[in-house]
């Protein structure tokens, strides 16, 4: 078996080699052969403590991930957050490799993203709204700034002071970043991406605009809510898994939604945004293809760099 330690991935994981991987698993997850098993959702003894394991397999991979939430780790002074995935050997059914990726799993939620709004969003959109100012949000502004030229990021954050410091972070990494109210910050966005915790819509249908983007990403478990579910009707669905966004993610919000995976948009098998006034939303509860796929390119980069040792 293959260790990958968090700071061996760390060092390997760079924001194009997220988004081949996530363009590689979306169209991955709709080729034939593809399965996404169902998630189990556990806590540790403390219940706040979360975590979930998702598995998959596809033509040339499979395995499982598990990422762990503790809220716990604040005390201690460490990240809420820990992503293991484990690559099964095709030919044994033993454990191939074993890669610790907490920081690889936050390219790979905002290269995800990043992916889902390029084939989206209109060419020339320019303003980003973002809400949220946890560690996963910054990696979104930064994803979303690769893929389209921002000329401002419109941060929405519960606490002015966190919001404040967030907004400086964006900043001091070149991003046009300001603090805005929720309703200012939508109704002035080409691109809307949400990136919180929420269980109750951030913001009203009405004030988003025609050819506006959404990227709804924090909804991942029974009860999460980030987008309005009157919106639904006058927008265009989108997903990593039908099947699971309509059980665990934004959708189970949307009564008969039959969201398109995006990885069909990708393959050329499904139409993306029609016209340039169409809102199309994208709802990310993220699937293991998609850890696959990132922990074999992670995989693949360390016996490179193994070999030319």
């Amino acid at each position: 078996m293959i260790y990958i330690t968090e700071a061996q991935s760390a060092a390997i994981v760079t924001p194009d080699l997220a988004f081949d991987a996530m363009r590689a698993a979306f169209i991955a997850a709709v080729s034939p052969g593809a399965v996404s098993f169902p998630v189990v959702l556990g806590h540790g003894s403390d219940p706040q403590n979360r975590f979930t394991v998702k598995s998959a397999a596809a033509a040339d991979v499979s395995g499982l991930k598990v990422g762990a939430y503790f809220p716990t780790n604040d005390a201690r002074g460490l990240p809420r957050h820990a992503s293991t995935i484990l690559l099964i050997d095709q030919s044994s059914g033993r454990i191939g490799a074993l890669v610790e990726g907490s920081a690889a799993n936050c390219y790979r939620t905002a290269a995800a993203d990043a992916v889902a709004t390029d084939a989206l969003a209109r060419p020339d959109a320019q303003v980003l709204t973002l809400f949220g100012t946890g560690h996963q949000a910054a990696y979104e502004a930064r994803a979303i700034a690769r893929i389209r030229k921002l000329t401002r990021v419109l941060v929405v954050g519960r606490e002015a002071k966190r919001t404040a410091d967030f907004v400086a972070k964006l900043r001091q990494s070149g991003l046009p970043a300001e603090a805005e109210s929720a309703e200012t910050a939508v109704r002035a966005a080409d691109i809307i991406v949400t990136a919180t915790t929420a269980t109750a819509p951030l913001f009203d249908a009405d004030w988003v605009c025609a050819g506006t983007h959404i990227s709804s990403m924090g909804s991942d478990a029974t009860g999460k809510q980030e987008l309005p579910p009157a919106l639904f009707n006058q927008a265009h669905l989108f997903c990593d898994l039908p099947e699971q966004s309509t059980r665990i993610g934004e959708f189970q919000h949307a009564s008969g939604a039959a969201p398109t995976a995006i990885g069909a948009v990708l393959k050329g098998e499904a139409l993306g945004r029609r016209q340039d006034s169409d809102i199309t939303i994208f709802d990310s509860s993220g699937i293991s293809i998609q850890d696959l796929h990132m922990a074999q390119a992670i995989l693949h980069a360390f016996q490179e760099d193994a070999a030319a040792s």
